[in-house]
């Protein structure tokens, strides 16, 4: 039974890591209220479900930029003086958010700039995070660190848009903008309460080779590859948040409570199945878990499409969100495993522009779709195209099904080679 349940023995073991876990959770809770505090806001200026997608889209190529450059950035220095400064840029935005909320005439265009230099920082503020992790725990503790820092993401994705539709109905949106911004101080401060983190052999240096050499690691694993590209099929196609606004409104005929609902209950289903992924890390066909995952995600998302009633649609969406918080661990345990220390920050950033890029895109493709055919067709046709993307997938990519132990094998080959090029790089007389 105890397999069951969640393993929170890194929480007992390292206190650093319980600092950096605790600081997490505050502030994820705090960017699900602007998440739903934005949506709402450019919905409520401007009566359009595109705008809305928009906003997300335009979050893109910053988040890209700075998840690309944040992982040889996480790479090359103190990890711990990444995230300082990302903490600090990330109040920064959220408080112009607050501050133009506050004005008697918001202007729409400050939403797309400061949420698109948020989303910048996110990216860069990830990779040192999640590359900071096996540093703070022991290694039979790392795949259940994983598990709660996912865990994290699901208790904030529930708590923070149930809260934001009632603090924002309560309070107005520059006060749940503030509260956002006092959460990243609390995280500033357990970031000054760690030591220092600084990455093997003293760093990598930055620059295009070292981003290259991230992205030659990601090709020759196929396995690992193949876990981007599904979560990307299943972000772009199968989340319909863009529309949330508008079905709110217009088909449950309710206002901000209805929202922060909407968004809570795929973090509701998030958090519970978070409880129990200890189950997790003793399956070996992970890549094929994974497939599994998406698959009965994208099916809910269609039949959430086509159902108009409230509480049968929130069911359906907190379904989603438990089938989407068991193929994130096991898409973080591949990843963990096949990535070895020296690459961790690269391809974290990596791994966190695709987690927060896809459903940027997926925002874009949802208003285009809703804009064409309506806010219905556009959810349940998003998770039938889901759903065949990862049939296209696995003919592809067999390694996904095929997969034979979480991508363990691959690991200590991939291990191999970086030592085999190291020793070609001593042999051709290059710096190191």
């Amino acid at each position: 039974m105890a397999k069951l349940f969640a393993d929170v023995s890194p929480l007992r073991h390292s206190r650093n890591f319980r600092r950096l876990w605790a600081g997490q959770t505050l502030s994820a809770m705090g960017s699900q209220l602007t998440l739903v505090a934005v949506a709402f806001q450019a919905f409520d200026l401007t009566h359009s479900t595109l705008v809305v997608g928009m906003i997300g889209f335009a979050q893109l190529l910053p988040l890209l930029v700075g998840a690309l450059w944040g992982g040889t950035l996480a790479d090359a220095w103190d990890r711990k003086r990444v995230l300082t400064l990302t903490q600090v840029a990330m109040a920064a935005a959220v408080g112009g958010l607050a501050v133009n909320a506050a004005l008697d005439h918001p202007q729409v265009w400050v939403l797309f700039v400061c949420t698109a230099a948020s989303a910048g920082f996110q990216g860069m503020d990830w990779p040192a995070r999640r590359a900071a992790l096996p540093m703070l725990v022991a290694d039979d503790d790392v795949d259940a660190a994983v598990a709660l820092q996912t865990t994290t993401m699901g208790l904030a994705m529930v708590v923070g848009p149930a809260m934001a539709g009632v603090l924002i109905a309560a309070f107005g949106l520059s006060t749940v903008y503030l509260i956002d911004v006092a959460s990243y101080g609390v995280s500033l401060v357990v970031v000054l309460l760690l030591p220092h983190l600084v990455p093997s052999g003293g760093g990598t240096p930055m620059g295009f080779r070292s981003m290259t050499e991230g992205f030659r690691h990601l090709k020759s694993e196929r396995l690992l590859s193949a876990t981007y590209w599904i979560d990307l099929n299943a972000m772009i196609f199968g989340m319909p948040r863009a529309v949330f606004p508008a079905l709110a409104i217009h088909l449950y005929g309710g206002g901000a409570g209805v929202l922060g609902l909407l968004y809570a209950a795929p973090g509701a289903g998030a958090l519970a199945g978070s409880l129990f992924t200890g189950w997790c890390s003793h399956i070996r066909h992970q890549g094929r878990a994974i497939a599994i995952c998406v698959v009965i995600w994208g099916g809910t998302i269609a039949i959430f499409g086509i159902v108009p009633v409230l509480w049968i649609g929130l069911v359906l969406l907190a379904l989603a969100g438990a089938a989407d918080i068991f193929s994130a661990v096991f898409r973080q345990n591949v990843q963990q495993r096949t990535v070895p220390d020296h690459l961790q920050g690269r391809l974290s950033g990596t791994f966190f522009a695709v987690v927060a890029g896809g459903p940027r895109l997926g925002d874009a493709e949802t208003g285009l779709a809703a804009a064409i055919g309506g806010p219905e067709f556009a959810v349940w046709s998003g998770g039938l195209a889901c759903v065949v993307g990862v049939g296209v997938l696995l003919w592809r990519v067999p390694e996904l099904w095929s997969d034979d132990g979480g991508g363990r094998a691959l690991s200590a080959r991939a291990e191999q080679e970086a030592i085999d090029e190291v020793i070609t790089e001593i042999g051709e007389g290059e710096p190191l």
